[in-house]
């Protein structure tokens, strides 16, 4: 790739006047060999998979085989035909699906690791919802992909995506920053307001940990890209709204590996801290 931080990243693309998907298609091209169609049509396949989990989610069963988590964007569906939601309908929507995908992928259902399995609903849940809402055609939402894919390229380079080395910060809090870079982008943004946006979605996840009870990824992993989903929602307008990060983004990236680094063991996806050690929580361990 010839870009390696999101300022590079912004000013490869202001030189090229392409978007950051426009670019990350061409970058992937020339690193694979394989032709632009090609890998388009690769990621429109990924598109394919996401869909179908949303649905998925939304109207089949979704028990895990732990039995401890299931239903619930079902649940959150019908709570908001049945009253206003107070998050209102966009945001609850997006809740909804990536609860959804979250919810397939603990019940072995077929997800795409956006980055990661644990954080697998956040971009399929913003993406496929403001689709429906916007009514945007398939083809946009794959450039999408693509611009998500170029922010976590280089937040993985930069510092880690998996809950294993840097706390779930690293897994929701990528996925989180990699759909609000794309969302801005989805909406008509320039590369500098989603670089904004990844930086303002980052700085409201620092420090979180990863404390998966019983080891598994279900609690707290599914409420989490829920939640994470709102969230790339909220930054994404903050940055289209023009607010800036004032750390700037590949900064934030740098923090997130300085606390990812002295996060303590146990809160770094061993189930040895965290709500995995509750009460609770070692009674679920005990019992599966």
């Amino acid at each position: 790739m010839n870009f390696r931080t999101l300022e590079e990243l912004a000013v490869l693309c202001s030189e090229k006047k392409m978007t950051i998907g426009q670019l990350m298609l061409e970058e992937q091209s020339g690193e694979s060999g394989r032709t632009p169609e090609a890998e388009f049509e690769t990621m429109k396949q990924y598109y394919e998979v996401m869909k179908d989990a949303v649905h998925k989610g939304l109207s089949e069963d979704t028990t895990s085989p732990s039995q401890l988590t299931g239903l619930d964007a079902q649940r959150v569906v019908s709570y908001g035909d049945r009253t206003e939601m107070n998050l209102g309908g966009a945001a609850g929507e997006v809740m909804a699906y990536a609860l959804a995908v979250s919810e397939v992928n603990a019940s072995m259902g077929r997800i795409v690791a956006t980055p990661t399995a644990g954080s697998c609903g956040v971009i399929p849940g913003v993406f496929v919802s403001t689709q429906k809402r916007f009514g945007w055609t398939d083809e946009h939402m794959v450039y999408g992909l693509f611009a998500a894919g170029a922010i976590g390229y280089v937040i993985a380079n930069n510092s880690f995506i998996s809950g294993a080395e840097g706390g779930c910060q690293a897994e929701i809090g990528s996925a989180i920053g990699m759909a609000a870079g794309a969302l801005v982008e989805l909406r008509g943004g320039t590369p500098a307001q989603a670089v904004h946006a990844v930086g303002l979605a980052l700085k409201n996840t620092l420090g979180l940990i990863c404390d998966p009870v019983a080891g598994l990824v279900e609690v707290p992993c599914i409420v989490r890209n829920g939640f994470g989903a709102v969230t790339a929602l909220a930054a994404a307008d903050m940055a289209l709204a023009g607010v800036r990060s004032v750390i700037p983004s590949d900064e934030v990236i740098q923090v997130m590996l300085e606390v990812g680094s002295s996060m303590p063991e146990k809160h770094r996806e061993t189930a040895k801290g965290g709500l995995a050690q509750t009460p609770t929580g070692r009674r679920i361990m005990e019992s599966l």
